[in-house]
């Protein structure tokens, strides 16, 4: 096989240089299959591009510049994974730091408490308006069943019916929170 001049002068530069090359590389990049991979890209684009390029041109600079220039891209895009890596790792942590503060401001009592508030007047706006009128008068504002019936018109026995009929009614709208309501 019949080697041409050009060819012959890269395969010298290329065992006189490629070692040196590596160990430059591998100061820079720290890990030696990236060295060598920066390195061979070199070689090859010199040899690509070397008709192009004057002929004047000191060979083992140029692709010592490849290196330097492969290198530095290596390194701004270790730095750029690195600061995305660092900005998940920080996103994570305030999301986990989030979720302390919410379980620390959480109060079991008051959730349930008021969850049991709106549940318990949900069923008591759904009692007929003349029943809740009664049962508000006899349990919020702790009214006889005498001073209701004056107050409403009613006979005692009418009264009664009502309070009867609201607590069955409620009874039945919270007989699966009954026990909660107790504890609570």
């Amino acid at each position: 096989m019949l080697t041409l001049p050009e060819e012959s002068s890269f395969d010298d530069i290329y065992i006189s240089y490629q070692a040196k090359f590596i160990r430059f590389a591998l100061f820079y990049v720290s890990n030696r299959q990236i060295a060598e991979d920066i390195v061979t890209d070199s070689f090859v684009n010199y040899w690509e591009n070397r008709k192009r390029l004057p002929v004047d041109t000191n060979i083992p600079a140029y692709i010592l510049t490849c290196v330097k220039n492969r290198c530095l891209t290596f390194l701004r895009d270790t730095r750029l994974h690195e600061e995305i890596l660092q900005g998940i790792k920080e996103l994570e942590e305030w999301k986990i730091q989030l979720k302390i503060s919410s379980l620390k401001a959480c109060d079991p009592f008051e959730l349930f408490t008021s969850e049991m508030h709106e549940m318990v007047n949900h069923a008591i706006n759904s009692l007929p308006a003349k029943t809740k009128q009664i049962f508000l008068l006899s349990r919020m504002e702790e009214i006889s069943h005498k001073e209701i019936a004056i107050k409403t018109g009613l006979s005692t026995k009418s009264v009664e019916f009502h309070l009867t009929k609201a607590t069955k009614i409620l009874r039945e709208k919270l007989k699966d929170y009954y026990i909660l309501i107790l504890f609570i």
